[in-house]
């Protein structure tokens, strides 16, 4: 986090020297540092809650690196409003029941394809090619932001359309759902879309397993014939996997050793919009495999890659393969 501002009698911040601002500036003289001290510690404090809550105030403030006169006044001020809640028999310290429909209202208005939409810029800029983000609803995906680098390049998505987790960049999602979900989904009749598109739910539930290892997935025709995608998942503050960001391109543009080149920039805009939805920080070290040694992990029309990804959080085997 910045350095804290000061305040001046009026309650107005006014910056601390060699702060620097996220305000854009063209005249080349230092942007104005608009933060509120009392603010950022409040933040800080309440993302140490959501970590590791509910805990006691003493680590609280230690994890948000605050007195504890501080660091109990914002709590105290917090559960006001009911957005902290004390077990005062224990003396835990809890999020209240008021983040819910905060969160509801940031599914609503888009939050996650806003926060997301720099970072598919950034990469379809590098890249040259567009960028989706996908996100699980029940037992499908959904797209909810796309970037088309070049207007004449072909779409393979549009905001707000649906297809099934066990095909394509959205099985990386299926790969991080509950085993409730996967067993459901592995339980259907699954649909074929291309003569590539895997239907047999064993092969599948193997694949999970091997996507979690590997932190990353690589497809080509299964959903539409003549398309292939590099996919990274995207992680929240609890480290769970909210999303799966993608680099898709026609196959003719697909050859290796293309998309070894591309898997470490998505990985990489994956990570870094990870980071700012708070998830645990971790670098994640892409290196290319020995063009000799094949990823036997991948699949067999896929690329020689290996990747070293954090691993924040991730499901067990599937019970097929227990």
């Amino acid at each position: 986090m910045a350095q804290a501002s000061r305040t001046n009698g009026k309650g107005r911040s006014r910056p601390h020297p060699g702060n620097s601002s996220h305000e854009p500036s063209g005249s080349g003289t230092p942007a104005r540092d608009y933060s509120i001290a009392a603010v950022g510690r409040a933040l800080d404090l309440l993302e140490a809650l959501s970590r590791i809550g509910p805990a006691p105030l003493a680590a609280l403030a230690d994890a948000a690196r605050c007195t504890r006169t501080a660091g109990f006044r914002l709590l105290r001020t917090l559960e006001a409003r009911g957005f902290a809640i004390q077990d005062e028999a224990r003396g835990m310290w809890r999020l209240g029941a008021r983040w819910g429909v905060l969160g509801r209202a940031a599914v609503e208005q888009g939050a996650l394809a806003a926060t997301a939409m720099p970072f598919l810029v950034a990469l379809g800029k590098t890249s040259g090619e567009n960028t989706y983000l996908r996100v699980r609803d029940g037992l499908e995906s959904e797209t909810t932001a796309i970037f088309q680098s070049d207007p004449g390049l072909r779409v393979y998505s549009e905001v707000g359309k649906r297809q099934p987790l066990h095909a394509g960049s959205s099985r990386l999602l299926l790969a991080h759902a509950p085993e409730a979900v996967q067993t459901q989904v592995l339980a259907q009749r699954l649909s074929r879309f291309t003569p590539a598109t895997r239907t047999d739910p064993v092969w599948i539930a193997a694949d999970l397993q091997r996507i979690r290892a590997r932190g990353y997935l690589l497809t080509t025709d299964e959903v539409v014939a003549g398309a292939a995608s590099v996919a990274a998942p995207v992680r929240d503050g609890s480290g769970q996997v909210v999303a799966v960001l993608s680099v898709t391109a026609p196959t003719m543009r697909m050859r290796p050793p293309r998309p070894r080149a591309l898997l470490p920039l998505v990985l990489d805009a994956a990570t870094k919009l990870s980071r700012t939805l708070g998830a645990p920080t971790g670098e994640p070290v892409a290196r290319l495999a020995d063009p000799a040694r094949r990823d036997t992990t991948a699949p067999a029309s896929g690329p020689d890659v290996s990747v070293a990804a954090p691993v924040l959080a991730s499901a067990g085997p599937h019970s097929i393969l227990r």
